[in-house]
């Protein structure tokens, strides 16, 4: 490979990164137990469990139901568990609504919560991307 395509092919992994990195929102994450169903969006479908509850802040009268968000903890809300995040990701498909007073922008199962953080948190600061 040319020196010039090497340099192309630089630009354009770090024009990919930093345009996923941009974009990423923040808000808070909680967790939410067994059984899943029924759901707002897919009633009596079951959908795994690698999905989460989207709080009115990302809801848009259901438009977000099937929706995937990659989801990655950046830390604590509280000193209970001063370390909760795990250092990995999780991509969760939005099924049901997490309504009003929810205490969260995105309620995970409590799968997908426990691969990114230490559910002894409940509650922890996050970073969110539609994928």
């Amino acid at each position: 490979m040319g020196a010039g395509m090497r340099v192309l092919t630089i630009v354009g992994i770090a024009i990919f990164y930093l345009t996923h990195v941009a974009y990423a929102a923040t808000g808070t994450a909680t967790y939410y137990t067994p059984p899943y169903v029924p759901s707002s969006c897919y009633g009596y479908q079951n959908n795994g469990v690698m999905i989460a509850a989207a709080s009115p802040t990302i809801w848009n009268n259901r438009a977000a139901c099937g929706r995937m968000y990659r989801v990655r903890c950046t830390g604590p809300t509280n000193q209970g568990v001063p370390q909760p995040c795990r250092g990995q990701s999780v991509v969760v498909k939005i099924v049901d609504y997490c309504p009003p007073g929810c205490a969260g922008t995105i309620d995970l199962s409590q799968e997908a919560f426990s691969k990114i953080a230490d559910p002894n948190a409940g509650k922890i600061n996050i970073e969110y991307t539609q994928v």
